[in-house]
């Protein structure tokens, strides 16, 4: 067996058996099947898709290409969320110090941005000293000791994905259904969660554009974790505008404690109650919804929230400093406020275009080698369906290079739509 065959027999269109994918995976991560090679790979599953069986082959040998996790014996219920990508989705940072705070165990593997999606582990790193690449050992000591984790992947787990993971962001094939299903439920398996929560974006700045295919994306996610013998929950949530105001790693660092502390925007904080309300009723923790969203609301009113947020910052030694004062935090060089050009009512913030522009100011990656500015970024002022006047601050731009913050400006303006009639709010979620 050859890995070009392998290529060839998906780039026309066939159909792949469990033996040729356990192949190609094993040879990858031994570094018999070299990165150009498993570049063409994932350009043909793009273009080509895979059945749901060898969706699932692929998902199961990522999941065991390296270690796995046993939690059962730390927790007696380890959960887990995962985004499917989006613009200002900063939930995690959010919500795991809130269900943690309600006595649910959560432990999750995060990963960096991928195209114009934010990553998880860039916008940790904007706190001084965290560490995102804790051992298995750490894990599980830490999600015994204080019942929260939010880390990087282990190169111990799911390898195979880590080394895939890295290379689709830089060879346009991010947005591929079979491709971004194996990679978010692989590191589930492998890490051990017994039950999960899979937040999948839909709109301008998803990688699943409709909503169609977002049905597609979570449907397939739930068939594979019942496969695997998890509990697996799905939403779709709306990402044609940034998920609250705040995008670039600080800065949306900040919005997230704001949260915490009982503020932040009114979006982000609702979305986040519903996810943590799904988790907790997933994890045994509340009998339903209601009472979910109730836990999670006392947990961010009493301050156990932000202090399971501290607690789980200084546990992976962070400056527990720049979550107390905020100020801290390092500022872009150049800030700017651009104004409505119009009156109107906004009927469009192209969230897509918005990561684009954050990306250009140096918060995400042009290629796999590129460093992130954690300084820099966007504040989106208004939300679709808000009435503006001529001269209202419309955005915020943070940027360290005046170039580029030109041109995001041009980008952000652009992504900017208005109507003379009035226009309905864009839901957070979708049935």
């Amino acid at each position: 067996m050859r890995a070009v065959d392998i290529i060839i027999k998906k780039r026309d269109k066939g159909e792949l058996t469990l033996e040729e994918i356990e192949f190609f995976i094993k040879g990858f991560v031994a570094g018999d099947v070299p990165d150009y090679q498993a570049s063409s790979f994932a350009m043909a599953v793009m273009l080509n898709g895979m059945t749901p069986r060898e969706t699932t082959d692929l998902t199961l040998a990522m999941a065991y290409s390296g270690d796995t996790l046993d939690l059962s014996d730390v927790v007696d219920l380890a959960v887990d969320k995962h985004s499917s990508g989006g613009v200002g989705d900063k939930t995690s940072l959010t919500v795991l110090p809130v269900v943690a705070a309600c006595g649910l165990p959560v432990g999750k593997m995060s990963g960096r941005g991928l195209g114009f999606s934010g990553g998880t582990l860039d916008k940790l790193e904007s706190i001084p000293g965290y560490r995102v690449d804790l051992t298995t050992d750490e894990f599980k000591k830490q999600l015994k000791e204080i019942g929260v984790v939010l880390t990087g992947q282990s190169l111990a787990l799911a390898p195979a994905d880590g080394k895939l993971y890295s290379l689709r962001d830089v060879t346009g094939t991010v947005p591929s259904i079979p491709l971004i299903a194996s990679s978010i439920m692989c590191k589930k398996i492998a890490a051990g969660a017994q039950a999960i929560v899979l937040d999948v974006k839909t709109g301008l700045g998803a990688f699943m554009e409709t909503l169609e295919e977002a049905r597609v994306l979570a449907n397939l996610m739930v068939d594979i974790g019942k496969l695997a013998g998890r509990d697996v929950v799905a939403l779709l949530s709306d990402m044609n505008q940034p998920l609250g105001n705040a995008v670039g790693n600080s800065l949306e660092v900040i919005e997230a404690i704001e949260t915490l502390k009982g503020g932040g925007p009114e979006d982000f904080r609702e979305h986040c109650l519903h996810v943590c309300a799904h988790l907790l009723v997933l994890g045994k923790r509340a009998r339903d919804l209601e009472e979910g969203r109730a836990m999670a609301e006392k947990a961010i009113a009493d301050g156990s929230a932000f202090e399971k947020f501290r607690v789980l910052v200084q546990a992976q030694g962070g400056d527990v400093s720049f979550v107390d004062d905020t100020s801290k935090f390092p500022r872009a060089k150049f800030v700017e406020v651009v104004n409505a050009p119009r009156n109107g009512s906004l009927s469009q913030v192209h969230a897509g275009s918005v990561g684009e522009a954050a990306v250009i100011l140096g918060g995400g990656r042009a290629k796999k080698s590129d460093s992130i500015d954690h300084a820099v970024g966007l504040v989106i002022h208004h939300k679709v369906g808000d009435k503006i006047q001529k001269g209202e601050p419309l955005f915020t731009i943070h940027a360290s290079d005046k170039s580029k913050l030109a041109e995001a400006r041009e980008m952000v303006l652009a992504a900017h739509s208005f109507r003379s009639d009035d226009v309905l709010p864009l839901p957070l979620f979708y049935n």
